[in-house]
């Protein structure tokens, strides 16, 4: 269905007729996305029964030191994005967070269980992901057309998103084959990342992306790290993103609380994200046509509405089976109508000599926000249980939407195209 374009530099015209093509740009990203989140989901899918069970963290350690992580990447991310609109080199920033990721499961692996350690290779697999986010997001929407950027997010978080699928396959299976040796699993997703970043030099196209008639040049007052939030609408979206952010549970946490209420067996535990990242390959698409089709805004604030019911479904009174089933489901469909769905919201409120910049400026907001989110949700959990926990998260979320509803600019009106 998606076939690719040519691959030259710089936004290319919207295609006419009923179905449009994305960008050789966006499938090769796609692809490298792909092979790079096999990489990281195998660690991922582990990294919460490796770090409470086997090294034997608290939840309110474990939230630490994710949040932690987390805000690691938050300057990272601005000076990744600053650093790509500067030189107009999108590619070999990139290329740099691609190849740090890689390099932290060697981490991982030479940390022996260490908690210091294992720390440091968490927050550099963070740090890579932290530099090459922006830049990567940026290419996506500097060869799409503008009314055309939910489906090319959409694809290129599909392909993304088959990798999170495969990764915990992969885990479990190397889990199963080696008797739970988790050295097994460092060994191959370093492995595998190392192609992921061979794939983006050979795959994605080279050179120099500037703004027409702005050429790339040193730094200026107007490039500065947070010149992009001068605009009134961009400073609303941050705002509204890192205050859904603050109020997010993470992913672990959300399955931690699933073993936790339905006594699911650690073998079985790496199973866990399948269905989440199932139900976003499914759907991203969609969403992304829809968000096109109808405006950004409304996907975006339902999509954290179906964290809301995901959240409000671990508080009832329901059967395993339905919590097992119906969880992961609701997390897939929130990211597939909030993670590509932001990003193609905010692309366009963006000159392109700045675009890198002002992505990694939201997601800044977004990364700083979610780490209090982390260590308030570890805290609370550790103090007062899981259930006032949720409780507390659930009402936090639901004020945030509100708020977030009043603060997101609305879509601008459509042009309507002649018959």
């Amino acid at each position: 269905m998606y076939l690719a374009t040519t691959g030259r530099r710089g936004a290319p015209p919207a295609p006419t007729g009923a179905r449009r093509r994305v960008s050789a740009t966006v499938l090769a990203l796609g692809t490298v996305s792909l092979v790079t989140d096999v990489s990281s989901e195998m660690v991922t899918a582990v990294l919460p029964l490796y770090l409470v069970i086997g090294l034997g963290l608290t939840p309110l350690q474990f939230g630490f030191l994710d949040g932690l992580c987390t805000g690691a990447t938050a300057l990272v991310r601005l000076l990744g994005g600053h650093a790509a609109d500067r030189g107009g080199h999108h590619k070999r920033i990139a290329g740099i967070g691609y190849a740090l990721s890689a390099c932290s499961r060697l981490g991982l692996l030479l940390a022996g269980g260490a908690t210091g350690w294992t720390a440091t290779a968490l927050a550099a697999d963070r740090l890579g992901k932290g530099i090459r986010t922006a830049p990567r997001d940026a290419l996506i929407t500097l060869d799409s057309p503008p009314d055309a950027l939910g489906r090319a997010f959409g694809v290129h978080r599909a392909m993304d998103t088959t990798g999170a699928l495969l990764g915990p396959l992969a885990a479990f299976a190397l889990l199963w084959a080696t008797a739970d040796a988790y050295d097994a699993v460092f060994v191959v997703s370093f492995c595998t990342g190392l192609l992921g970043v061979l794939l983006l030099v050979v795959l994605v196209p080279g050179g120099r992306r500037a703004a027409d008639g702005a050429p790339a040049g040193p730094p200026t007052a107007r490039r500065a790290l947070l010149a992009p939030l001068r605009a009134p609408a961009l400073r609303r979206v941050t705002l509204a993103a890192a205050l859904l952010g603050a109020a997010t549970v993470g992913d672990a946490f959300l399955y931690l609380l699933l073993q936790h209420r339905t006594h699911l067996a650690a073998t079985w535990f790496p199973f866990l994200p399948l269905g989440a990242a199932a139900a976003y390959l499914l759907l991203a698409v969609p969403a992304g046509r829809l968000a096109d089709r109808i405006g950004r805004r409304r996907p975006f604030l339902y999509g954290h509405g179906t964290l809301l019911l995901a959240m409000a479904l671990l508080l009832a009174p329901v059967p395993d089976a339905v919590l097992l089933a119906g969880v992961p489901v609701l997390l897939g469909a929130f990211y597939a109508a909030t993670d590509g769905v932001l990003m193609a919201l905010t692309g366009p409120l963006l000159p392109a000599a700045r675009r890198a910049s002002g992505l990694a400026a939201v997601q800044t907001a977004q990364a700083l926000a979610k780490v209090a989110a982390a260590a308030g949700f570890g805290a609370a959990w550790t103090l007062w249980g899981p259930t006032a926990a949720l409780l507390l998260a659930l009402g936090g979320l639901a004020a945030a939407l509100g708020c977030a509803g009043r603060l997101l600019p609305s879509d601008p009106p459509r042009e309507r195209k002649p018959s």
